[in-house]
């Protein structure tokens, strides 16, 4: 914790106010490009997979499916480039938040711990995510990927392995039922500073924040589903992530349909992320 003390007080500034420190310019519009950035990779995730539901090409698909869909395409690579490094602005905002816990000064060690390490799992994740936009954008990886199973292999050789994955799942749906309490109670609308923004742009940051999270809760739901059934048959080909539960969920009585509205969701979910990158309060207190 004492190194990421040390980040932190590097990239905030030193001056005070009476409401408390502030974040740097540069370092606030960097996070906002990040959520952009990721708002762009859920669009593409989503709209790959509603192409792929009405049977007009696409591909239900993770992030690497998506990032390899638009390597492909001219100036591909160069936009992997610029997605990959407008990442880094959610990892660095996610290590902030890790740290100071902005905007949550009153609120209880249990809550407070409880957001820190969210934020911790999601900043390692969407480095993770810039590393493979990187990767992908040289070349360096380009098959269609099974990092699930090969951690999952990993996780299941160690001592109490299939607990680990157990937990590890257990955690998944936990976050997925987070996110989707979220999205009913509307919480996520705390993040916006609505006196800038327009009706409808409040009314679409709403809207497609509250169904971009029922739908990405329901695809975590699966990948935990995947993970306990993994913990229970202690075989690694069970771990499915994003790709696997769309593929799931198509393979339901209806699930054209279903998988339509899902990927709609993830593309709205997108949508929201953008919005959010554009409004969202981003400060120490």
């Amino acid at each position: 914790m004492a190194d990421f003390s040390s980040i932190a007080s590097q990239v905030t500034s030193s001056k005070s106010s009476s409401k408390g420190e502030d974040i740097k310019p540069w370092i606030r519009g960097f996070a906002r490009v990040g959520y952009i950035a990721r708002g762009s990779v859920y669009m593409m995730i989503g709209a790959l997979a509603l192409m792929a539901a009405f049977g007009v090409g696409g591909s239900m698909s993770d992030s690497s499916g998506a990032f390899r869909a638009v390597a492909q395409a001219p100036f591909g690579e160069v936009l992997l480039w610029i997605v990959g490094f407008s990442l880094i602005g959610i990892v660095l905002w996610s290590f902030i938040e890790v740290v100071k816990d902005p905007g949550h000064s009153g609120s209880s060690k249990v809550k407070s711990t409880f957001r820190r390490l969210s934020h911790l799992f999601s900043g390692i994740a969407y480095a993770v995510l810039s590393y493979n936009a990187f990767m992908i954008a040289m070349h360096a990886k380009s098959g269609s990927g099974s990092g699930k199973q090969t951690m999952s292999a990993k996780l299941l050789s160690q001592p109490f392995g299939q607990w680990i994955v157990g937990i590890v799942g257990a955690v998944i749906i936990g976050y997925a039922l987070y996110e989707i309490h979220k999205g009913y109670s509307e919480k996520y609308t705390k993040y916006f500073k609505r006196h800038k923004m327009s009706d409808k742009e409040w009314q679409l940051g709403k809207k497609a924040g509250k169904l971009g999270l029922y739908s990405r809760g329901l695809v975590f739901l699966l990948v935990g589903y995947f993970f306990i059934q993994t913990a229970i048959t202690a075989d690694p080909d069970q771990t499915k992530g994003l790709d696997g539960a769309l593929s799931k969920i198509a393979q339901q009585p209806f699930g054209q349909w279903i998988l339509a509205i899902v990927a709609a969701g993830l593309f709205l979910y997108g949508v929201y992320q953008i919005l959010k990158g554009k409004n969202r309060h981003l400060s120490m207190y």
